[in-house]
């Protein structure tokens, strides 16, 4: 699983021109790649794909045009492409009503480390959370958290045998589980391992 580099993103009137059309295939390929955990967290499964986009949207919004500035985007968002032994995923904790949001937010404390993948036959896995900044306080925790998951090669093995995926979160405040998984979700998350 290749890192994005600055030679390899296109140039903001070329990435301009052909906006629409990639924007159209990344929403595509996500399709495959957010999982719904209950009403109220969603988890998008990043890769390149996905982290290039983010990365070309970011330098068009900023209008970045500066080498030290486009590096510093790939410095903060290469680290959220798998490596070919995880998952990276964005967490996402969505409460429509503000107050509601806020409530929930105190009482979810600590989601982030209690969020699981699970192959059939072996142990679940945790969430790796928040590496590159501390997202929650102990009196709340964050909207957004971006979490890696440790998978070994023998899960990775038999998930290629077929082997079913399940995830879940295992919270005091907030208890879900997706068993099965998806197989569009199952098949595209395998990508993401050697």
């Amino acid at each position: 699983m290749g890192k994005i580099i600055l030679e390899s993103l296109m140039p903001l009137e070329a990435y301009a021109k052909q906006r629409n059309d990639i924007r159209a295939g990344v929403m595509a390929h996500k399709k495959n790649r957010n999982v719904m955990l209950g009403d109220h967290v969603t988890l998008i499964f990043e890769d390149e794909q996905t982290i290039r986009y983010q990365i070309q949207e970011m330098l068009r919004a900023e209008k970045i045009f500066e080498e030290a500035g486009i590096q510093d985007e790939l410095d903060a968002y290469n680290p959220l492409i798998p490596d070919g032994s995880n998952w990276k995923a964005t967490m996402m904790i969505e409460y429509e009503d503000i107050e509601e949001r806020r409530r929930m937010l105190e009482k979810l404390v600590g989601i982030e480390d209690r969020v699981w993948v699970q192959v059939a036959g072996f142990d679940r896995v945790f969430a790796i959370a928040d590496e590159d900044l501390e997202r929650a306080t102990e009196e709340k925790t964050s909207a957004v958290h971006f979490l890696r998951f440790e998978i070994a090669s023998k899960m990775s093995n038999a998930l290629k045998q077929g082997a079913g995926l399940s995830m879940g979160v295992e919270h005091p405040n907030y208890q879900t589980k997706l068993d099965p998984v998806p197989p569009t979700i199952s098949k595209s998350l395998l990508n993401d391992l050697k």
